[in-house]
């Protein structure tokens, strides 16, 4: 290849993929077996048991190049920072476990402190997430229910209604740490790539209006029980419109004053970010002061208003998850273990590309895994990572879990220390906060016009993501949107856009005809490209498309030429018809209109016992008529086509036969090297079918058809360009 100004030219020969083979000795490499593969991966030395414990503990990698000077006041003051903030939400999204207030403490400490360990992110806040917590809660009110009886389990006999609540948030908790453990040990984090961002984004949207409608009731004041299960968001909504006239004044109007100012702060925060050095803490702010204030006017007699109240007074001993618990909640805990572990690691995967490092999906799993279930075995709930306190971590300056660690000492000191001093708090403050934080979920609705314009299926798998969620549920609606998307994908692949191509002029590019004026197309060749993988439920899809385009049946061409061969052979016989010079004459007119046997129609034409060769487009005697052909070569473009499969390749084989036994040459270009082993695996070529119709590239093949039929067009004096046949064998470009 030699350069030449913006133009490259290239002299090499033009190639089939056989002559190709010829020339270019190909690598004949072993793949390896089932076999090979299990003893690689149970082998052991002193390097993988190394690179094993490595990757068990991420923190030995990174910790043994901290940087002390650079790297330790950025995590303090990080820490200190998003310590406080996962105290508050850990009080607020216990509110959406149906929990007491301080259990959402057990969540922002333990298993802050096992991800410490064992997870590879190092930017990740781990601690109680909304979305989780109301998955949870919904658990929670299934199996013990505000008003009526506790389902009959064992293990519930004589605790309180808080101690069962707690025993179920823990069980299930462990339960979906179990799973997460499990799909980490089996590898299979790559599970997260089917969770696409359009999904995530509708199915958080409706979480976001679930707790936005769950809240209601602690920001108005109102007092009725928590509803689950499908449709639980219009009988909760009926609830509040049917009590509104008791609301609280003192809850409404504070948690209105909450989320004014918050709101105003943040958005300060947001567009002064580069200026402040850390966010201004607008809700610890808010939290102390109300806190106070509600103490000093004794918010709880004066106003019924309904307060934090007792807190967790240190740590419980540690309590074993309930069989029969675990028994009634594994159909929520595994969307919920994949919910949880699809948010963190998506979260986690734009720290990593931002600063610079790899994160392990399957270690998250084993990390997030053995962190619920060490934090359900000391009675916390769902953990994952909340965005919000995630973007504190890192924007204060966090550049390790060293400050996810000093994170949990703060949530430690409220814990033993000066948890009381949160016990005046208003419920309608930490309601008011967390509407407060469904601010960036809410304003994912901004993606539909987007979605709407440039992607439907897109746009389809959103809406219906977000309606089965907020109408039958989070773990329902998150199956149904999973069904959807692949919905979308066999869409996709099943009926993709096929296409007619066309030489772009003056170029060796080839181009959708339609998109397109200065194109040239010689006559008798049709180039039609195949977009997608072919399998099974697509072929008959490709076969009709190509039919369409290339205006004739081959099939219905076949049977109607080999049903006028018989006409023929039997006027010849006799004697109605004769061949002279100048071909077949009709002696007389034929009246026998009997159709004859239809079988052995589809088979080649046999010319073998013909004194004339029949040209199919010249006029033919009798009351003979046969559809036309106006092609004699066909190319199908395979550059997209990444598998085929068993049952699409006989399909693909009898088409290819149809068009052949009616003289259309067929050719396939650019057909990926692994495809083209299983077609001859498969025992793809015949006598028909044979391996010198694939060419490497589409102008090797369009230039052979105008070398083989030069009558149809002459590519240099038709289009003028700079392609030039040397000899049979090599082309100038």
């Amino acid at each position: 290849m030699q350069p030449f100004g913006r133009h490259y030219v290239v002299v090499r020969p033009l190639f089939s993929e056989d002559s190709f083979a010829e020339q270019h000795e190909r690598i004949n490499r072993k793949r390896k077996t089932l076999r090979h593969h299990l003893k690689d991966y149970f082998s052991c030395d002193a390097k993988r048991a190394k690179n094993a414990a490595l990757s068990l503990f991420p923190f030995i990698g990174w910790m043994k190049d901290y940087k002390i000077k650079e790297w330790l006041l950025g995590d303090i003051v990080s820490g200190i920072s998003t310590g406080l903030v996962a105290v508050l939400q850990g009080l607020a999204f216990s509110l959406l476990a149906s929990l007491p207030p301080g259990y959402g403490l057990y969540t922002a400490f333990f298993p802050a402190i096992i991800y410490f360990f064992l997870g590879t992110s190092r930017h990740l806040s781990v601690g109680a997430f909304p979305i989780l917590s109301l998955m949870v809660g919904a658990v929670v009110t299934r199996l013990v229910p505000d008003e009526g009886p506790s389902f009959n389990i064992t293990g519930f006999e004589g605790l309180s209604l808080e101690q069962q609540r707690v025993l179920v948030a823990s069980s299930v908790t462990f339960l979906m740490g179990a799973f997460q453990l499990v799909m980490g040990l089996l590898q299979v984090g790559f599970i997260v790539m089917y969770l696409s961002e359009t999904l995530v984004s509708g199915f958080t949207t409706a979480a976001a209006v679930h707790i936005l409608v769950s809240q209601l009731r602690f920001v108005l004041g109102l007092d009725f029980p928590g509803i689950n299960g499908p449709l639980a968001i219009i009988y909760t909504l009926v609830e509040v419109f049917s009590r509104i006239t008791s609301t609280n004044v003192a809850d409404l109007v504070t948690s209105i004053a909450i989320m004014a100012l918050v709101l105003i702060v943040k958005e300060i925060n947001d567009r002064f970010k580069s200026k402040l050095p850390v966010p201004i803490p607008i809700e610890v702010i808010m939290t102390v002061i109300a806190c106070g204030v509600s103490y000093a006017f004794n918010f709880e007699e004066r106003f019924d208003v309904v307060i934090v109240g007792e807190m967790v007074n240190g740590y419980e001993s540690p309590v074993a998850p309930n069989l029969e618990v675990i028994e009634e909640t594994a159909v929520e805990a595994f969307p919920m273990a994949i919910v949880g572990f699809a948010v963190a690691f998506s979260v986690a995967k734009v720290y990593s590309v931002k600063h610079d490092y790899t994160i392990d999906g399957n270690q998250e799993l084993i990390a997030f895994g053995v962190s619920n279930m060490f934090g359900a075995s000391f009675r916390s709930f769902a953990a994952s990572t909340a965005l919000s306190r995630t973007a504190i971590q890192e924007s204060t300056g966090g550049k390790t879990q060293i400050a996810g660690i000093l994170s949990a000492m703060m949530v430690l000191i409220v814990i033993v220390g000066v948890g009381f001093l949160l016990e005046p708090l208003p419920r309608s403050v930490l309601g008011a906060l967390v509407i407060v934080n469904l601010k960036g979920m809410l304003m994912q609705f901004s993606e539909l016009p987007f979605l709407w314009r440039n992607d439907r299926p897109d746009f389809v798998t959103w809406m219906v993501t977000f309606m089965a969620s907020l109408f039958l549920g989070l773990d329902l609606g998150l199956a149904v949107g999973i069904g959807a998307e692949l919905f979308t994908v066999v869409y996709r692949t099943q009926f993709p856009r096929c296409s007619v191509l066309a030489n772009i002029s003056g170029t060796d590019l080839y181009r959708d005809r339609k998109d397109y004026t200065s194109i040239y197309e010689p006559d008798g060749v049709k180039i039609f490209k195949i977009p997608s993988p072919i399998f099974f439920a697509n072929i008959d899809f490709f076969r009709d498309k190509l039919v369409q385009e290339v205006g004739f049946n081959p099939m219905r061409v076949l049977k109607k030429r080999n049903k006028a061969l018989r006409k023929i052979r039997k006027m010849l016989c006799n004697g109605e018809l004769e061949v002279s010079d100048r071909g077949p004459v009709l002696r007389q007119p034929s009246v026998d209109t009997s159709e004859g046997s239809m079988e052995d129609l589809d088979q080649p034409i046999d010319f073998s016992d013909l004194p004339i060769q029949v040209n199919w487009n010249s006029q033919l005697p009798a009351n003979i008529s046969v559809p036309p052909v106006n092609i004699h070569s066909l190319i199908l473009d395979f550059c997209a086509v990444s598998f085929i499969d068993v049952s699409a390749l006989k399909g693909l084989k009898a088409t290819l036969k149809e068009f052949i036994r009616i003289e259309v040459d067929v050719y396939i270009v650019s057909c990926d090297v692994y495809i083209m082993e299983k077609l001859q695996h498969c025992t793809f070529f015949d006598d028909e079918i044979k391996t010198s119709i694939f060419y490497p590239t589409l102008h090797d093949a369009m230039l052979h058809i105008l070398e083989t039929h030069p009558d149809h067009g002459e590519l240099e004096k038709d289009i003028n360009i700079n392609y030039e046949v040397i000899q049979r064998d090599s082309l100038t470009v």
